[in-house]
């Protein structure tokens, strides 16, 4: 038996994976604790593992992220995921830090998992390995890492290897490192400094490279290809998060019989305090249409809906591993849980997000041809209802959305997980016995 600590911001879509797999490690027979925010105690407890809080500014709340980004509707673009990159992962890693140093102190864990965006163990991999357990990554989050084939993430660009696009990736990924992350890259700095650590000498957005392995939670074919790919990135599959209780199924789930089509459209736990954003106009656009329209509030009232088109149906939550069987598209504002969910079981999807890491996954959706991306995470009821009406006629998105549903069951994610695991621990025993010197 081992002695696991897993890490994760207190933002639903990146503590789901981590007790997922806090899970399948408490089944295996080892001792874990999940390092999260405070109100994610009971559901850590709910699968075996022990909770640590994090503390000060690194426990929020993500179900009032207005309060932690009051500037953020300010902000555009990049700009905007420069803003919450500099408030939601890096001015925490003070705090995070403290809450991850107390947790090695008091448990002594064998190794440490830390989802791809938790910052506060960068000051561990900064230290020497062989003074610290080993780090192992988790790749929540598309995978950022620079690259002459690949444009800076954030922007939403496909790849391009020809020679001209080759100029552009260079010349964007310079502005982007150089110019318009140049703050967010001294802030990083500044903070890193503070705990003692040295200056890093890697571009912030390129974390993942310095993990002592990466596991990237997705299949290869949904991620970009690249030439100069870091050695500590495997992938691992897809890990779904246990489904959460949605209490009784809602007096309409008989008509999911497959006698007509179904459309799911979702913002999420987190970005659906305005429903104008994707749900009304998907209800809106296909009102009238021979099919069903299901949607899931996240948690808000069905009320605020407003009033229902008669050919749709709606709850607070709805039991995903349930619903996904029987749908034929998936309309969303591109969290890439969500996406990953769609793809493991080869539910094509139409995709609008401009916030956070969802420009990167629109991208992916369009590049992968498992559905279409419309480019905005505000489209109007014309573009959602002529984009649904295209994914349903052409059979080819449902056919590669079924490809990568064959291409994530050659995964064993868990075994995977559990296997570099166990390589990290036995390497890391390694280096304790070198001699000094």
């Amino acid at each position: 038996m081992s002695t696991y600590l897993l890490c994760a911001n207190p933002i639903e879509g990146h503590v789901g994976p981590v007790v997922a797999v806090a899970r399948d490690l408490v089944f295996r027979g080892h001792d874990v604790t999940v390092l999260t925010g405070s109100r994610f105690r009971a559901r850590v407890e709910a699968v075996g593992a022990s909770h640590r809080p994090l503390g000060g500014i690194a426990d929020y709340d993500d179900r009032s992220m207005h309060d932690l980004l009051p500037d953020r509707d300010a902000h555009r673009g990049i700009a905007k995921l420069e803003y919450d990159i500099q408030t939601v992962f890096i001015r925490p890693i003070p705090d995070q830090y403290r809450a991850v140093d107390e947790a090695v102190s008091h448990l002594r864990p064998d190794a440490i998992i830390a989802e791809s965006a938790f910052a506060g163990v960068v000051p561990l991999l900064l230290d020497d390995p062989a003074g610290r357990p080993p780090v192992v990554g988790l790749g929540v989050l598309p995978l950022s890492q620079s690259g002459p084939d690949v444009a800076p993430y954030g922007l939403g660009l496909t790849p391009s290897r020809t020679r001209l696009g080759r100029l552009r990736n260079r010349a964007l990924n310079l502005f982007v490192q150089k110019v318009v992350f140049r703050r967010t890259q001294r802030f990083a700095s500044d903070i890193l400094r503070s705990l003692d650590r040295p200056e890093p000498d890697f571009f912030i957005l390129d974390l993942t490279a310095k993990f002592d392995r990466f596991l990237q939670l997705s299949a290869e074919e949904f991620e970009y290809p690249r030439e100069r790919l870091s050695r500590n990135v495997r992938f691992a599959g897809t890990v779904l998060p246990p489904a959460p209780d949605a209490g009784p199924l809602p007096d309409w789930w008989d008509e999911l019989d497959g006698t007509r089509r179904v459309v799911h459209v979702s913002q999420g736990t987190i970005d659906n305090a305005d429903f104008d954003r994707l749900v009304r106009p998907t209800l809106d656009a296909l009102d009238g249409e021979d099919l069903l329209v299901v949607v899931s509030t996240g948690g808000r009232p069905v009320s605020e809906l407003g009033e229902l088109p008669p050919n749709a149906r709606a709850a607070e939550f709805l039991p995903y591993d349930l619903l996904f069987p029987k749908l034929d598209l998936f309309v969303t504002n591109a969290g890439y849980g969500g996406v990953q969910y769609a793809l493991s079981h080869g539910v094509p999807l139409v995709v609008a997000g401009d916030t956070e890491d969802k420009p990167e996954v629109s991208a992916r959706v369009g590049w992968t041809g498992v559905g279409a991306n419309l480019r905005t995470g505000t489209p109007g009821a014309r573009a959602i209802g002529a984009a649904v009406q295209r994914v349903l006629a052409d059979r080819g998105y449902s056919d590669r959305a079924t490809a990568l549903a064959n291409a994530v069951r050659d995964y064993d994610a868990y075994e995977i997980i559990a296997e570099e695991l166990d390589r990290a621990v036995a390497a890391s025993a390694l280096l304790e016995e070198l001699p000094v010197g």
